[in-house]
């Protein structure tokens, strides 16, 4: 299932805003440090994020052209900040969700697969600092 483009605008501009101040506090929300491909302006986007073997799920609710996507897939880097902690992620991927669903931890699969979407993105947990 995907949402409809006017949801993902309202979220942009009303919701986003308000979900970055709570993001730290919650188990399974983070916040997506992003690149603007066309602007390299910095953003941050408050998403669903599960942890999996080697770096995190992120849940696609608004499909491919999703800017945060958009600009992870072209820039192969985003920085996941998440309960106080920076981390370097790397190498993107979408996959369906039930592709990811096996990678996800064990203990978050269930709420994982509570979510109504289609598509994950897979990033892998890079070595070294953040930023």
């Amino acid at each position: 299932m995907r949402v409809p483009r006017q949801v993902a605008e309202f979220n942009k501009r009303v919701t986003n805003p308000a979900a970055r101040a709570i993001t730290p506090w919650l188990p399974y929300l983070g916040t997506l440090e992003h690149v603007g491909r066309k602007s390299g302006r910095r953003y941050r986007t408050p998403l669903l994020v599960f942890e999996t073997h080697d770096g995190y799920a992120i849940l696609v609710g608004y499909g491919p052209q999703t800017d945060w996507l958009k600009n992870v897939l072209a820039r192969g880097h985003a920085v996941l900040h998440k309960r106080g902690r920076a981390i370097d992620l790397g190498n993107p991927r979408v996959v369906s969700k039930a592709d990811a669903a096996a990678l996800v931890a064990p203990h978050s699969r269930l709420l994982y697969r509570a979510f109504p979407y289609d598509e994950a993105t897979l990033l892998l947990t890079n070595e070294g600092p953040a930023g």
